[in-house]
């Protein structure tokens, strides 16, 4: 058995922990923003924790980054701009440049620091992408940029940690910020992000949401996805000005992905994109409850 200092403990509240064996601690810090943890583990790889919560591993990175970016793209005719919210390690941008049509892809991110550290630990998830010509990286909070910016984008694609307290993701879920998002969207804009774990009783945050995110568009759908690293199913939102993903079936997806000439994907095609947005009732009958909006005023935090 490992020491007890060669486990990553990865803290679910005050009575659940998910424990990670450590080959190699390759980077501990903190930024002006969060704590930044780079482990090597003996079960998923190189891992990317901030502040104690695992964010993507070099195993099962791609279900995250796949199923984030191509749902909302594949409502878009033919996608020609996108900004990412965050995304650090560069493998959403990876993901978005894919396809073809893309001209512009801008990715905001708040932290430098933790951006360059990705570049020098994770290189291959990110690949070539930061120097693909079609990218624009920008160091400055989302929400500022979105409120100064008069560009307007196909989608937006939110990959930020949870709203855990103090952090400036804080005020990048509520109710007046998704109405500026909605505001520079196309009329065919999508919006995906991920919103927290599908687990039994455990769905307020994804609720939440869930139904901010109904007070901006018309189309909002939640979708689960399982990434074994995360230790729990996980619950992704994709809000559309105009399309619906559950009208998208297994052989337009693949119609689609083939067109663009996408054909490196591990995890999404039509068959996966059927079976995610294919909810358990248990989630089906808690969309229907009442929840609470996340407003400015109130905003949501999270231990």
């Amino acid at each position: 058995m490992l020491p007890q200092n060669r486990w990553f403990i990865e803290y679910f509240g005050s009575t659940e922990a998910h424990m990670h064996g450590i080959k190699e601690y390759l980077l501990s810090k903190q930024t002006q923003f969060q704590r930044v943890d780079l482990v090597e583990t003996f079960g998923y790889g190189c891992c990317l924790f901030l502040d104690g919560k695992i964010q993507s591993s070099e195993k099962d990175e791609f279900i995250y980054h796949e199923a984030l970016v191509h749902p909302p793209l594949l409502l878009i005719p033919k996608p020609r701009k996108v900004m990412i919210i965050g995304g650090a390690e560069g493998a959403t941008l990876r993901e978005v440049l894919k396809h073809k049509t893309i001209e512009k892809a801008v990715m905001v991110d708040i932290d430098e620091e933790l951006v360059n550290f990705c570049k020098k630990f994770l290189p291959e998830w990110a690949k070539s992408s930061f120097d693909d010509p079609r990218s624009e990286v920008i160091y400055t909070d989302a929400r500022k940029y979105l409120e100064e910016t008069e560009e307007s984008f196909d989608s937006i694609i939110i990959d930020l940690t949870e709203p855990m307290a103090g952090s400036p993701a804080v005020k990048l879920y509520t109710k007046e910020f998704y109405q500026i998002v909605y505001q520079h969207l196309t009329p065919q804009g999508t919006i995906s992000l991920q919103a927290g774990t599908t687990r039994p009783g455990d769905t307020t945050l994804l609720m939440m949401i869930a139904k901010t995110i109904e007070t901006s568009f018309p189309i909002v759908r939640i979708y689960e996805v399982i990434i074994p690293s995360f230790d729990l199913p996980w619950g992704m939102i994709l809000g559309s000005k105009a399309n619906d993903p559950k009208n998208l079936f297994c052989q337009e997806i693949d119609r689609l992905l083939k067109e663009r000439e996408i054909q490196d994907l591990l995890y999404y095609d039509g068959e996966t994109h059927q079976a995610i947005f294919s909810l358990p009732k248990f989630l089906r009958e808690a969309q229907k409850k009442p929840s609470r909006l996340i407003e400015d005023a109130h905003p949501l935090t999270i231990n």
